[in-house]
């Protein structure tokens, strides 16, 4: 799907691209920095180090806020969108329309193998398309095609970037990290009854967003990666709904506290370097 074909059907009814970014997002598209975090559901008060917030705007859709943040080093626009892959999407399209030029994806994961632990840090190195939404962006028309199955995946030299400061941090803070086979998958409850089949992929992590994400960012000529947190391990009877210790809750709100701001900031200030 080529992006101006998106942006043109959008026009054809009678919007603006400015009209797009304020309705999809919430904020005029001169707010969006050229570093831009998304998450489904955290929000910038789970990683207060980041930097200073402050709450811009909502929009339209309540399930999706805006933060600016302040670091020493730069600005970073932090997005929560809601959780599920046709969400988080069209913001990742919406940003086609601002200076957005990165975007680190972060969120939770589930682990599918017993050797990836609650709390871990999981990079993706694809995701294998398990989701609806990607089928309306996969090509120009909707006929006789399907990407379910498809493995997508993220900007490759910004993937290394994310590889060497996570390995270093990580290294540096004796947390455990791993590289992730992700399946995204529409639905939590229906999940577990495909487990077999999703292991039958080679995936070793689950969750619903990343493969529409790097898709859309591509189309959008957006580079992008996602940093995972896991939250649960079905494989070893810990999932979201039983059989996690308070000890693992405790290690993964660590982790996530400490150590993903560092990463993030390190990130996005050698960005700022190789610009």
């Amino acid at each position: 799907m080529d992006y101006n074909r998106l942006i043109d059907g959008i026009k054809r009814f009678g919007s603006s691209e400015r009209e797009i970014c304020i309705h999809g997002i919430g904020i005029l598209p001169e707010q969006v920095n050229e570093n831009v975090i998304i998450a489904p559901w955290w929000e910038p008060s789970f990683l207060p180090d980041l930097g200073e917030a402050n709450y811009l705007s909502k929009s339209d859709f309540s399930a999706i806020k805006v933060w600016d943040i302040t670091t020493e080093e730069n600005k970073i626009t932090y997005i929560k969108t809601g959780i599920g892959a046709p969400v988080l999407m069209d913001v990742l399209l919406t940003l086609g329309v601002t200076k957005c030029r990165k975007v680190i994806f972060i969120g939770s994961v589930g682990s599918l193998d017993e050797k990836i632990g609650i709390g871990d840090i999981v990079i993706p190195e694809f995701s294998i398309c398990g989701d609806g939404a990607s089928r309306y962006i996969a090509s120009d028309t909707l006929n006789n095609q399907d990407c379910w199955g498809e493995s997508v995946y993220p900007d490759l030299d910004f993937l290394n970037e994310v590889k060497n400061i996570t390995k270093n941090i990580c290294e540096e803070n004796n947390i455990k990290w791993h590289l992730g086979r992700n399946f995204s998958i529409d639905t939590i409850f229906a999940q577990f009854a495909h487990i077999d089949t999703i292991l039958k992929l080679n995936c070793n992590v689950i969750e619903m967003e990343t493969a529409a994400a790097f898709r859309a960012a591509k189309i959008a000529n957006i580079s992008i990666a996602a940093i995972f947190s896991v939250s649960d391990n079905a494989i070893i009877n810990k999932s979201l709904v039983s059989g996690r210790t308070e000890e693992e809750i405790v290690y993964r709100k660590f982790v996530r506290k400490n150590i993903f701001p560092q990463i993030i900031l390190k990130l996005f200030q050698q960005s700022s370097l190789n610009l």
